[in-house]
């Protein structure tokens, strides 16, 4: 089973007390994922459509309990796997669509007395307080969301035919501090949620707790790895320059006993000429402390870097003559 799948299966789990916020998430699924027509005369038809069992089942529960109201349920397989069932969850007419649709909010009336669907929302008008709020983006993400397996990538999205309502449900998710964003895909708006933090507050305001920890688990786990990444990637470059560094300062040395004779040096750099070429794969530090009176690294470095510029300039001479 998928993560979304875990997410929408332990939000389906959630008991809603208060008729407000079943209202409320129910506004959310017609919008997102219903299907409604209008027939004249007064009368429409609902039509839910969702892959998730669990989903079918909440939302006939909450019509029944609500509104008196039995939907018809329709299981359909998937024409190519047949792994795949839909459930198809119709409201007529005569079962009272017309009463729902007016209870959240979608069956309005015009100046002519004309009836119209207002897939719209102005949320912040119809939501006073939080927890219908967040029923709401509840709803949203049950009727059209999906996130990814953390383990790859960090991505969170609801889509909705409605570019108005995309953006409103955008400015809702934003309203909680987050970074809610609304692409066009085809002839879909998606609100989407990228950063793994942002996805992390989500989860938490439509109240999956324990998607919330596994996801929270997994982000330790991925930072954990990326430090010992960047540790070891630091270490490793470290030491290649230190080798890269000795090997230039062994050839130097060399050219110089080659060419001009380590005792024509300077006590001081034919004695760390001699240790360099001694002890090839020792740090600066190492050096140092073998020195007699030992000397620390930025001293051992000054008269190694001495050591090249005389190894440069008896290049330079040599080439010359």
């Amino acid at each position: 089973m998928s993560f979304s799948s875990n997410v929408k299966n332990e939000l389906c789990r959630i008991e809603l007390e208060k008729d407000c916020c079943l209202l409320a998430e129910l506004a959310a699924v017609v919008r997102v994922s219903g299907t409604v027509r209008l027939l004249g005369e007064g009368e429409a038809n609902i039509k839910i459509v969702t892959e998730n069992a669990a989903f079918a089942r909440r939302i006939f529960t909450y019509i029944k309990k609500y509104f008196n109201i039995y939907p018809e349920v329709i299981a359909r397989k998937s024409n190519r796997l047949k792994r795949h069932t839909s459930y198809i969850l119709i409201i007529t007419s005569s079962m009272g669509a017309e009463h729902i649709l007016k209870k959240i909010g979608m069956l309005t009336v015009d100046e002519k007395g004309a009836e119209k669907i207002n897939s719209s929302l102005d949320w912040k008008r119809a939501f006073k307080s939080q927890c219908c709020r967040r029923s709401f983006l509840r709803g949203a993400f049950l009727a059209g969301g999906s996130v990814t397996d953390p383990e790859k990538t960090y991505h969170l999205e609801i889509t909705s035919h409605s570019k108005a309502l995309a953006v409103e449900t955008s400015k809702l998710i934003n309203s909680f501090g987050l970074n809610a964003k609304v692409i066009k895909r085809k002839e879909s708006y998606v609100i989407y949620l990228k950063e793994g933090e942002n996805i992390v507050d989500f989860l938490n305001i439509i109240g999956a707790h324990s998607a919330l920890m596994d996801l929270e688990n997994v982000r330790i786990i991925k930072e954990m790895r990326n430090n010992v990444n960047r540790i070891v990637n630091c270490e490793t470059a470290n030491l290649e320059k230190t080798v890269n560094a000795s090997f230039r300062q062994v050839e130097n040395i060399k050219f110089i006993r080659d060419h001009g004779g380590l005792e024509k040096l300077p006590p001081g750099l034919r004695e760390i000429a001699e240790l360099r070429l001694d002890y090839t794969d020792a740090s600066l530090k190492e050096l140092g402390e073998m020195l007699n009176p030992p000397l620390g690294k930025s001293g051992v470095n000054h008269r190694l870097r001495k050591l090249d510029e005389i190894a440069d300039n008896l290049r330079e001479r040599l080439t010359e003559s």
